[in-house]
């Protein structure tokens, strides 16, 4: 009797769990659309990461200690590396494309980031399944239909086009999360990368010319940018954490196909996005194609243990 009520409490926390990632994760493209109203994109991913950081470093040094901390110069560089390529490249991309495109459309190009990856083991000369190989020409060629009816102008071109690379970006970091030294703690590991993500960020938008107006920014952008921070980046990732530890893989992956369809729903119900029958349709094709890639890869022979640990870390 005890053990079915700790199962099915067990049960409940997945549950509860995976809705987080859902949801959330699907919402925080439409939290950046709001936010860029009025803070620019590249500073708003710097604030974000940076606080981000200092939340999650404080948590984790008053739970763990010092140990937590405890790497090598390579391990540090790994991570560092790994933030600024998922959040510099990936996040910040994003929300440059979200200045030209809707939050609907970015999300469905962001999912064929699972794509991407494939793409990048075959360079480093892995064999995946035929079916695998299948999934990922459906996938492009949603992403290749979406990519022509979504750039309709020179601006939706831009956004487009800058919404792959970020996609690409994204991918090159989670490729290299499990293949390059990195922190044991994935709480630490996260810490680096959005510590360096936040950094490369603010590095990047000095660069490009970009500058903060508090008094130009509202409170809608404001309320947008605490969610990102408290939500998106923290709370999110802690149940995405819990959930690869107790939950099966094939289970967690489900978030790719339910991210995009949560970011088309809430752009189109709080800012009226448009959403045309040809970008459905190539965004069925393409969650169809990842959906064949994740559950075609979830029955290959499972990887060592030291590449799980590191998955934590690139979300």
């Amino acid at each position: 009797m005890g053990q079915d009520s700790a199962d099915s409490r067990k049960t409940l926390l997945v549950w509860g769990a995976l809705a987080i990632v859902y949801v959330v994760w699907g919402s925080t493209y439409l939290a950046i659309m709001i936010t860029i109203e009025t803070i620019p994109p590249l500073l708003s991913g710097a604030v974000r990461f940076t606080t981000a950081a200092l939340v999650l470093g404080l948590a984790v040094y008053l739970l763990k200690g010092r140990d937590a901390y405890r790497m090598t110069w390579k391990e540090a560089g790994g991570a560092a590396l790994v933030g600024l390529l998922l959040l510099n490249g990936g996040n910040g991309m994003v929300a440059v494309a979200e200045q030209h495109i809707s939050s609907g459309l970015a999300a469905l190009l962001v999912a064929s980031t699972p794509l991407w990856l494939v793409v990048f083991r075959i360079l480093f000369r892995d064999r995946p399944r035929a079916l695998t190989l299948v999934g990922v020409l459906i996938g492009f060629g949603g992403v290749a239909v979406l990519s022509l009816s979504g750039g309709s102008n020179a601006a939706d071109g831009t956004g487009v086009a800058i919404i792959l690379l970020a996609s690409l970006s994204w991918a090159a970091g989670s490729f290299l999360a499990s293949r390059i030294p990195m922190p044991a703690n994935p709480f630490t590991a996260s810490a680096v990368e959005m510590a360096a993500g936040g950094v490369g960020l603010a590095l990047t938008a000095t660069a490009m010319g970009e500058r903060l107006d508090v008094t130009a920014v509202s409170a809608r952008s404001w309320t947008a940018l605490a969610y990102l921070i408290l939500i998106g980046s923290l709370v999110a990732f802690t149940a995405y954490v819990w959930l690869l530890g107790n939950a099966p893989i094939s289970l967690i992956s489900t978030y790719a196909y339910v991210n995009p369809v949560v970011a088309v729903v809430l752009g189109a119900l709080v800012l009226s996005e448009p959403v045309t029958g040809s970008m459905i349709a190539a965004g069925v094709v393409i969650v169809i194609g990842v959906a064949l890639v994740v559950s075609t890869e979830r029955r290959r022979k499972p990887e060592p243990a030291p590449e799980t640990k590191a998955e934590p870390a690139t979300v």
